[in-house]
């Protein structure tokens, strides 16, 4: 008798159902170990990044299949808007996909139409051979597959900060994501997320969710900055990521017991 499976909850359902602020980290090394590590940290989201991470299809299917042993909710960030790249990360059974650079109510269009299968979209077909449906073992897949499937669309320049509150409204579009890094350098502010006018600007775009009943979500890894978009009515914030943590935490070491190049403080005994 063959095996009848139910898929997890959507990042849609989470963000539904919660009663806070969601917080998650980024998975950036291509480590399935270090994504498992992540994953039963607590945190209620791992965003596994397949934009600026050494990560092709084989780690983040492997990424996905140890974060499922855990309560954390998995999403998976496209290198690109490509229809093609989207149908291979959902048939390898990503169910929450995050598009970036999406500065248009069309590119939004574009990008729930490559989510859906016919005739509500375009994507390809092949279920039955593919992690997306556990090989025909979930019941209907194919008629219900985009009530299985998320999509979040990145705000990233100065064009999707003005059209943030139609593409919040596009139907399909279950979430944004404020990238400040990006958003600052398009408003000619490179490398400074802290910036008022940058602040005020993701502070907009929050606010165009809330007002289309989108939840919006940012990028925030300065405990203070998570905190007051967090206070502004951020659904959801990304606090870390694997690589920089690490890297950080190593620095820390180096500093603690080498001290800095100029002959620092000598290590502490314990």
């Amino acid at each position: 008798m063959p095996i009848r499976l139910t898929p997890a909850p959507t990042f849609a359902d989470r963000l539904r159902a919660a009663d806070r602020s969601l917080y998650g980290m980024w998975s950036c090394a291509g480590s399935p170990l270090v994504a498992e590590i992540c994953a039963g940290s607590g945190l209620d989201i791992l965003l596994i990044d397949g934009e600026h991470s050494p990560v092709g299809l084989e780690s983040i299917l492997a990424q996905l299949q140890v974060a499922a042993a855990y309560p954390v909710v998995p999403v998976v960030r496209a290198p690109i808007g490509d229809a093609v790249i989207l149908k291979q990360l959902l048939d390898l059974g990503a169910q929450n996909v995050l598009v970036p650079m999406v500065s248009s109510v069309r590119e939004a269009e574009e990008m729930v139409r490559a989510v859906r299968y016919p005739p509500l979209g375009v994507r390809g077909v092949g279920s039955a051979l593919a992690r997306s449906s556990r090989w025909s073992r979930i019941p209907d897949y194919l008629a219900r597959a985009h009530e299985l499937v998320s999509l979040t669309v990145q705000i990233e320049t100065t064009d999707g900060l003005h059209a943030a509150a139609a593409i919040a409204a596009v139907e399909g579009v279950d979430a944004l994501l404020v990238g400040p890094a990006d958003l600052a350098a398009s408003m000619g502010l490179l490398g400074q997320q802290d910036h008022p006018e940058v602040v005020a600007a993701v502070e907009s775009v929050i606010r165009a969710g809330r007002e289309a009943g989108t939840p919006v979500g940012v990028n925030a890894f300065d405990p203070a900055m998570a905190a007051r978009y967090a206070e502004a009515g951020a659904a959801y914030v990304l606090v870390g990521s694997d690589v920089t943590l690490l890297a950080r935490a190593s620095e820390g070491l180096a500093s603690r017991f080498i001290g800095d190049a100029d002959g620092g403080p000598a290590p502490a005994s314990y």
